[in-house]
């Protein structure tokens, strides 16, 4: 039997996280490292302790995981409540610190589960967007509820990028090499600021958001060393001689059994006897 949302928001606010996340996060640290080179920078700016809000632009179902595991904290995670339907899969969910959330209207348990973890000094992790954006370039609007629960319960907020998750999946079930990068910025604390939609717009819309899509640019706009150097020759006017410098030239031998075959051999003279 599924759980239903009153049970598994109720269970989350219980249970806070389990070793179930510890356990995913020993076994998925090594993979994001290696087969997807994963690359965390700001994540000093998390507070070490109390209670925090993690605002990050949303592109993969997979952005979670590799949220969670750019930073030490435990991070607990708004899903969407379909994916609570099975009741293993929910309890799963609750260990990795998710809870569900009835997307498209006002959800008093998923918001009272929101402030519980707050009051308990407990991190979350909020897409400001509210669902995935496909557009690889782009990020979504951003909406408000993020700025009124960090005014009601006084948590900072830290924004947060996140690149390369759309491309996991690139190959079809096979997942993709791809370089995952997730950036932090400094947190952003909502003093002295009422719990009005106003105020909770004004947060978001002109002081977090903007913070979010500046990591987000400075990552999609890291192309990588070697190809940061070419284009920087490129710009100067010797990409194509660094191109061409850097092509593989055939051996010596082979250039020189090439010279040879060229050069057509001369018929030797037949002697007096046929020699």
């Amino acid at each position: 039997m599924a759980l239903t949302n009153e049970e598994a928001n109720a269970l989350s606010r219980k249970r806070g996280t389990s070793w179930v996340y510890e356990l995913a996060r020993i076994v998925l640290t090594p993979i994001a490292a290696v087969w997807y080179r994963l690359r965390v920078t700001g994540a000093g700016f998390v507070p070490a302790e109390g209670p925090a809000i993690i605002a990050p632009n949303h592109k993969s179902f997979y952005d979670s995981f590799f949220i969670g595991l750019a930073t030490k904290r435990h991070l607990h995670f708004m899903a969407k409540t379909e994916l609570f339907e099975g009741k293993k899969t929910a309890r799963l969910l609750s260990g990795l610190g998710a809870f569900p959330v009835r997307r498209g209207t006002a959800d008093p348990d998923a918001l009272m589960t929101a402030q519980v973890h707050l009051e308990k000094g407990r991190v979350l992790a909020m897409f400001p967007e509210g669902t995935r954006h496909r557009d690889p370039a782009t990020l979504r609007e951003p909406r408000r509820g993020v700025g009124r629960l960090a005014i009601e319960a006084q948590a900072p907020i830290v924004p947060c990028a996140i690149t390369g998750t759309d491309k996991l999946f690139a190959w079809g079930w096979f997942p993709k090499p791809v370089k995952v990068q997730v950036s932090f910025a400094p947190a952003i604390t909502p003093a002295e600021l009422e719990a009005t939609p106003e105020a909770a717009q004004e947060l978001i819309e002109n002081q977090v958001w903007p913070e979010v899509e500046r990591e987000f640019k400075r990552l999609r706009a890291n192309p990588g060393l070697i190809a940061a150097v070419v284009a920087a020759l490129s710009a100067a006017g010797g990409g194509v001689a660094y191109q061409q410098s850097h092509k593989k030239q055939p051996k010596r031998k082979q250039l020189a059994t090439k010279a040879k075959r060229a050069v057509p051999r001369r018929k030797k003279k037949k002697g007096p006897f046929g020699r």
